[in-house]
């Protein structure tokens, strides 16, 4: 028989011969999965010989990793602030960059939010239930997505202040809002090749890239949420690293004010904030 330590060996070897970028702790993490404990044990297993049936479930996990299917995807879920969200290759896995914009959400006060794009719910789910006192509409165009942020809403008890619907965009929305937020596709057609096969192969291409310059959802975001921020309301938007400028001059132009672009903590340009002015109220 094989001991844990041993499998975990054989398996970070095979890992890092595929090119995976911490083979180490992949392993540790679909060992624990495929022994259906917490990862922290794993140590305390390292001696013990492996159960055939759990050597065969982290030999089948090890394979897939090796073909590059996220750990992510593996696990059926992903960490985000704090919270266990479930995801799918149907939806964007959760960042730890797009915690900046929870964090610049979270300093406004609001009672209601609009987040457009909202693939698994990490950020609408995260804001309500972070503000218990806020109601919050979801919309995307996967229905997919919609039904995988339904059930994050459930899981993490705010569904009943949280509203998802099927729309493109602004299509299927109604009413205005104290703060609208987005993560949306902001990757260009042509540096879609240079993405990690994890990102490429794995996830869903309409919520990484919008097949062209990377700036098209924020024209439709800005030209939208004019007619649907309450006077005073704001609009933050995650962006690419590079697209800080393109991004806050695409909102300015919209006639939004108060345009900030805000760091991460690697200080990359991340997220881009505005505000709707009261001259702005229809």
């Amino acid at each position: 028989m094989t001991t844990a330590a041993e499998a975990m060996v054989a398996a970070t070897a095979r890992l890092r011969a595929a090119g995976v970028r911490d083979p180490a702790r992949d392993a540790r993490v679909l060992l624990a999965h495929a022994a259906r404990i917490e990862a922290a044990r794993v140590t305390l297993i390292a001696p013990e010989d492996l159960e055939p049936e759990i050597e065969e479930r982290f030999d089948q996990l090890i394979s897939l990793r090796a073909v590059r299917v996220p750990v992510s995807h593996l696990l059926g879920e992903r960490d985000f602030y704090g919270r266990r969200f479930k995801i799918s290759r149907d939806v964007l896995d959760p960042r730890p960059e797009t915690e900046t914009l929870i964090e610049a959400a979270l300093t406004q006060n609001f009672s209601d939010v609009l987040d457009l794009g909202t693939g698994s719910g990490a950020i609408l789910v995260t804001l309500l239930a972070e503000n218990p006192q806020a109601t919050g509409l979801g919309v995307d165009l996967s229905e997919a997505a919609c039904l995988q942020a339904s059930a994050n809403a459930v899981l993490h008890r705010v569904d009943g202040r949280a509203d998802i619907r099927q729309s493109d965009w602004f299509s299927a929305v109604t009413g205005r809002f104290d703060l609208i937020v987005s993560n949306p596709p902001y990757i260009a057609a042509d540096e879609m090749s240079a993405l990690e096969d994890e990102v490429r192969k794995h996830e869903p291409e309409m919520a990484l890239t919008d097949g062209g310059d990377g700036l098209s959802a924020y024209r439709a975001i800005a030209r939208g949420a004019p007619r649907h921020l309450t006077p005073g309301g704001r609009l933050m938007v995650e962006i690419g690293a590079t697209q800080g400028a393109s991004v806050a001059r695409i909102l300015s132009e919209a006639g939004l004010s108060g345009v900030q672009i805000l760091p991460d903590l690697d200080r990359r340009d991340r997220v881009v904030t505005a505000r709707l002015g009261e001259e702005m109220r229809d």
